[in-house]
Order: C-alpha cells, then sequence, then structure tokens
C-alpha cells in the first residue's frame, strides 16, 4: 500500500480556518462602526423640545363640574352650612 501524503488536507484545512476568522473579524469591525454611526446620529439629533404650556382653563373642566354637583347636593342634605358650602367652592374654583 502505498504511503499517502496528508499535507494538501492540513494546508486546505488551516487557509480555510484563517479565512473563516478573518471574515468573522471584518463582520464584527463592521458591526461596531454601524454601532458607533448611530450613536453618533442619536447624540447629534437636538433635545426634543418640551411640551408647550397647558393653555389657561377657559372653561370649566368636567371634574369640576363633578365636584360643584357633589358639593351643591351635600349642602342641599343638610351635610354643608352655608360657609362650609362656599368655602369649598371658592377652594374648587380657584
Amino acid at each position: 500500500m502505498p504511503f499517502v501524503r496528508r499535507a494538501p488536507l492540513l494546508r486546505a484545512a488551516a487557509i480555510g480556518g484563517v479565512a473563516y476568522m478573518g471574515a468573522k473579524a471584518g463582520t464584527n469591525r463592521a458591526q461596531a462602526q454601524q454601532a458607533q454611526a448611530q450613536q453618533a446620529q442619536v447624540q447629534q439629533q437636538p433635545p426634543a423640545a418640551p411640551p408647550p404650556p397647558a393653555p389657561a382653563e377657559a372653561a370649566p373642566s368636567d371634574d369640576t363640574v363633578g365636584q360643584l354637583q357633589q358639593l351643591a347636593q351635600l349642602h342641599q342634605a343638610g351635610a354643608l352650612s352655608d360657609e362650609e358650602f362656599a368655602a369649598a367652592k371658592a377652594r374648587i374654583l380657584g
């Protein structure tokens, strides 16, 4: 039986391994550059504008109306005196 040299197989395996590692390193480098570019874009964007101030209430809200109705019911039921009703109403209306 003749002696078969195995060096070509080892050489092919070594070349394939080096090629794989080179491709993997290139892919990792490209991903790192892409991440840095995204971070730079995020940092360059101006900060978000603060929300506009709430407009002054022109009409009473539903909550204010509901509170006034509850006060009126308590006043009619006799649970609140006239002075207590006036004070609570003034506090709710501002």
